[in-house]
């Protein structure tokens, strides 16, 4: 599941594998209707943090409570990188992505996140229902993750480039309110 976020912390978008996930409508979930999926005991800890991450800029992994669409909870994983552009590196927000980790959210966990850096979730039971962009996207941010593990840092300048890029392109495919088609 793909998200992307503006400077000011309001989704932007949400892939329709949300959508499939939660049983949600992704246009109403944007900016913050998407809290309304978290559990309730996961919601205070998930804003606190992804504030804490916003007014940091820094890339991160969260792991929370989400529901599902037949009302049951799931834990999820998921982090995101930030994106800058022009001018001087403008914070223009978030690119990031989230994985089923556990089919019950009845386990003994707690929601937690770390800040600082972007680790790939494991690959979830979700089945995939979005666009091509969208699974580009979820590759370009698991190499990301890979890259911070393999020290190949000259690559980071290129990925983040394209991340900024993708996220751009799926922001703008939400607004329209239409798939863009060249990527289907």
């Amino acid at each position: 599941m793909i998200f992307v976020t503006a400077a000011n912390g309001e989704v932007t978008y949400l892939s329709p594998d949300w959508g499939a996930f939660t049983g949600r409508d992704t246009t109403s979930a944007t900016r913050h209707g998407w809290l309304d999926a978290v559990h309730p005991d996961d919601r205070e800890i998930a804003v606190n943090f992804l504030r804490a991450a916003r007014d940091q800029q820094s890339e991160y992994s969260f792991r929370h409570r989400l529901r599902r669409a037949d009302g049951s909870y799931a834990w999820v994983a998921g982090g995101a990188v930030p994106s800058f552009g022009p001018p001087g590196r403008t914070f223009l927000g978030y690119f990031g992505s989230l994985t089923e980790i556990s089919p019950s959210g009845s386990e003994p966990l707690s929601a937690y996140g770390t800040l600082g850096r972007f680790i790939p979730p494991p690959t979830g039971s979700t089945k995939r229902t979005g666009s091509s962009l969208e699974l580009i996207a979820d590759h370009l941010l698991m190499a990301h993750g890979l890259i911070e593990d393999d020290g190949a840092k000259e690559l980071l300048p290129m990925l983040r480039l394209a991340l900024t890029v993708a996220g751009s392109l799926l922001a703008q495919e939400m607004a329209s309110g239409r798939p863009t088609q060249r990527f289907h």
